[in-house]
């Protein structure tokens, strides 16, 4: 029997993800599934992440400089919050500062 859950989409989503073998397979991937307004949502949420991760600006600065507001910018924080130390020293080595 076929599983059609939201879970199992989720992770064959995820899989397809860590099989392309490109940044352009990646690319192609990510917009085939997300929308226009998705893809600035990760991308918006990408980059308040790496400014919340540098801890040199106040959230304010940070929705100032971004242009997009305090709540997007605590939903972030409030994020990383939650996150274990494997992956913040992840986003620490890996994304750009």
């Amino acid at each position: 029997m076929d599983n059609y859950s939201e879970e199992t989409g989720w992770r064959e989503f995820l899989q397809l993800c860590k099989e392309a073998n490109s940044i352009d397979i990646l690319e192609k991937l990510l917009r085939l599934h997300l929308t226009q307004e998705e893809q600035e949502a990760v991308a918006m949420r990408c980059l308040i992440v790496r400014e919340l991760l540098k801890e040199d600006k106040t959230q304010r600065v940070i929705g100032k400089t971004l242009q997009v507001s305090i709540a997007k910018i605590t939903r972030g924080s409030n994020s990383l919050k939650l996150i274990d130390s494997e992956l913040k020293a992840f986003l620490l080595a890996h994304i750009n500062k």
